[in-house]
């Protein structure tokens, strides 16, 4: 029975429908008065848009203003994502940009400016796929208290990986940071992780 519903279901999904379309071609149509593209989009993105936000900042406050704000920037542009970026980039990096401002406007540290020399502090466990490591978590407070200890540049990479899906490539191209350092980052934040959540786990 649920393999002839999917097949009814597969039937008369039109590609031509907002659900089956592509999150640029949602903007596009939302741009153009379709209300019911930016629901989708919306729907698509907010969850691993607000836990990288949250991750990030440490701050549910903080993220729920700029999450809020990322949306508006959003609503409020007229730009189009160019060349390669994604929408998915483009978002993370409008959600990016918003909380160096907040941090700027109220005269913070900026984390994400810091320098850090990842051979002193790179550990050697083996890494796992950061979707591997979430599930190590036994509670989500365990697991923010573990990203927390991350430096921010790790951090950063490792929740644009987990919640935001991007590839490395796509990473570095929205950090500007060279490949080779999100590749570092982004395995010595495994590690970490890896090292914490097991020993939560045992404990």
């Amino acid at each position: 029975m649920s393999r002839l519903k999917g097949f009814i279901t597969q039937l008369f999904a039109s590609s031509d429908s907002p659900a089956a379309s592509s999150d640029e071609a949602l903007l596009v149509r939302y741009r153009e008065g379709d209300g019911s593209a930016f629901e989708i989009l919306y729907a698509r993105h907010r969850q691993g848009l607000y836990r990288f936000l949250l991750g990030l900042s440490g701050k549910p406050e903080l993220a729920d203003e700029v999450f809020q704000e990322t949306w508006l920037s959003l609503i409020r542009s007229t730009i189009q994502p160019q060349g390669r970026a994604t929408f998915r980039t483009w978002l993370f990096q409008i959600a990016r940009n918003r909380l160096i401002d907040h941090w700027r406007k109220h005269g913070a540290r900026q984390p994400l400016h810091d320098s850090y020399d990842e051979q002193i502090h790179a550990i050697s466990d083996e890494a796992a796929d950061p979707e591997q490591l979430l599930s190590l978590s036994l509670d989500s407070q365990r697991l923010e208290n573990a990203l927390q200890s991350l430096p921010t540049d790790q951090r950063e990479v490792f929740l644009l990986r987990a919640h935001g899906d991007l590839d490395l490539a796509q990473i570095a191209s929205l950090t500007e940071t060279p490949l080779e350092t999100v590749k570092s980052r982004l395995r010595y934040a495994q590690q970490k992780l890896r090292r914490l959540l097991a020993e939560e786990v045992l404990t």
